[in-house]
């Protein structure tokens, strides 16, 4: 596993963490950080700060475009993974769209439901097809 893929994991891990203990993910992160074990990388701090600066939009658009779903009946794990995917797909422009894409269904594969990683897919796909209008 490469060294993003490893970041990305440990910010879904602090995120989904944070919405398990009902705290704030800059809270939670700043406890991982300075236990230091597992080691928190730089990139994974730069996600989770992302996904807290970036919540309100990223779960409106979540929302808005999960068919059916409300973020409440998403899968803990799901919903972190996603807001991962999303930030990464909408504002960090140095990763490509489809590692953005790829790696999110990968974590939803080794961390969640059979049904998860299509379900990711699905809403991320849509949400790449419809970036150019999203105005992120």
């Amino acid at each position: 596993m490469g060294a993003r893929s490893k970041a990305r994991k440990r910010a879904v891990d602090v995120l989904y963490e944070a919405d398990q203990r009902k705290t704030d993910p800059l809270v939670t992160l700043k406890e991982r950080l300075s236990q230091g074990d597992p080691p928190v990388p730089e990139y994974a701090v730069t996600l989770v700060e992302g996904v807290v600066l970036r919540r309100t939009r990223i779960d409106e658009l979540l929302s808005t475009y999960a068919q059916d779903w409300t973020l409440e009946r998403f899968p803990s794990v799901d919903l972190a993974v996603l807001r991962v995917g999303v930030f990464e797909l909408l504002w960090c422009d140095d990763v490509p769209d489809a590692v953005a894409v790829s790696e999110a269904v990968e974590l939803a594969a080794s961390l969640s439901t059979d049904d998860s990683p299509a379900f990711v897919n699905g809403l991320l796909g849509r949400l790449l097809q419809l970036k150019p209008v999203l105005g992120a």
